[in-house]
């Protein structure tokens, strides 16, 4: 079996905490027993580029339980959880490709290598593996008969590659469900970010000045979080609705070049480039703390900042220092890459719980609607968001009401006034 891993002596390591994981994962459980009997992917050939985490291992335990053969990458060079990748090589036999730190040409050849599989499916994360397969991997297109995104950016790229008319075939964008981005963006995004930041700087957010950059449902949950822990918030915004929302929030609101002065710490979650630029950083207090969370690195514009820069150094593990030309001192994060997957684990098992369980059903929708699809970004269909939501309840113990007869005739009808 092809792999490229760390070391293959962490699979007990990885066993365990895959272990640990799963205890928070219901609905995703459920799911694989289903799996186990139906066998729905039977003969399906999946490349999955994806963080390589301990909740990633479960789904494709799922796969794996529902007959698919896969294939694994990394959707990060510093996302990688070197013990899960190990227990799923020798535990689970799944081939993977992927090491934390990793360099972009390994990263690169990790995604040739999951191609190498000439994939029915996909599964991405950031589209990098879409693109690649677009470009460099065009013999493999006419045998992939759908795929799914798993987070914003790759969404976007993908509707543009639609809209331009390129795309080769239908893709499932899975961060759009309900599911999927007001619980894991939010709420994931939001604490494994904080966490990330903390365990890299161990510096304290009560009383400091946290500039948010984007008020997408990420930038909420991290604006949430740090206000939570004290921090006073400054949101940045180009959107004139979410810059309103996140002055109804109770946050200030201002352009980056007002804010830079005023932050000790910043944290980009666009989904765009140079959002942080080199005017931003002459104008930072001495100290000021950058991160981010957005899926590339290329929202903190890193060459700009090698530019007025005089020098750097590794002062923590994931800390750069460097030196501006005027003195000053700006700390980067994870080499800008995404700080909650760079320094942390990501976001906790029970929110990957559903955004995985939009994964494996949006898999077996394709597989059961193949050739039905045009080339297009589709949503996930509203049933599956329902059905994972009434799943995720049910694993909480949390019961509801339903509609009485009467409520239903009354909703379905237009007769029925004052």
């Amino acid at each position: 079996m092809e792999y490229d891993i760390k070391d293959l002596s962490l699979a007990p390591k990885g066993e365990l905490r895959v272990e640990w994981a799963m205890k928070s994962m219901p609905v995703l459980k459920l799911i694989r027993r289903r799996f186990e009997r139906q066998k729905p992917l039977k003969g399906v050939r999946l490349a999955a580029c994806l963080h390589v985490t301990t909740e990633t291992a479960a789904l494709m335990m799922t796969f794996k339980a529902g007959g698919a053969d896969l294939r694994l990458c990394a959707s990060n060079p510093l996302s990688t959880q070197d013990d899960a990748a190990a227990f799923l090589v020798k535990t689970l036999k799944i081939p993977v490709f992927a090491v934390k730190g990793e360099d972009h040409q390994t990263y690169y050849r990790h995604i040739h290598s999951t191609l190498d599989l000439k994939p029915t499916l996909t599964m991405d994360d950031g589209a990098d593996l879409v693109s690649t397969l677009h470009t460099e991997r065009r013999e493999l297109l006419p045998g992939v008969k759908g795929g799914t995104e798993e987070t914003t950016t790759g969404v976007i790229r993908l509707r543009s590659m639609a809209q331009k008319g390129v795309l080769r075939y239908p893709l499932m964008a899975v961060n759009d469900a309900d599911t999927k981005h007001f619980f894991d963006n939010r709420y994931g995004t939001g604490q494994s970010t904080i966490d990330g930041i903390i365990r890299s700087t161990n510096r304290l957010l009560a009383g400091s000045v946290f500039v948010v950059c984007g008020y997408g449902w990420c930038g909420r949950g991290v604006a949430l979080r740090a206000q939570g822990m004290g921090a006073n918030v400054i949101i940045t915004e180009i959107n004139p609705l979410k810059a309103l929302e996140a002055v109804m929030d109770g946050y200030r609101v201002m352009p980056m070049a007002e804010a830079a002065p005023l932050g000790d710490f910043f944290c980009t979650l666009t989904g765009d480039m140079e959002v942080i630029r080199k005017e931003h950083f002459l104008k930072m207090k001495d100290g000021a703390v950058l991160a981010n969370s957005g899926h590339f690195n290329v929202e903190i514009d890193l060459e700009g900042l090698a530019q007025i820069s005089s020098g750097k150094r590794m002062i923590r593990d994931f800390v750069e220092e460097y030196r501006l030309k005027n003195g000053k001192r700006i700390y980067l994060l994870g080499e800008g890459r995404l700080i909650n997957l760079a320094s942390a684990e990501g976001h906790p098992s029970s929110v990957m719980d559903m955004s995985f369980a939009n994964q494996a059903l949006a898999a077996e929708y394709l597989v059961k609607n193949q050739g039905k699809l045009g080339r297009k970004v589709y949503g996930v269909p509203a049933e599956i968001d329902r059905e994972i939501a009434r799943l995720k309840l049910e694993s909480l113990g949390v019961k509801i009401d339903s509609l009485t007869p009467r409520q239903k005739k009354y909703l379905d009808s237009w007769e029925m006034g004052t």
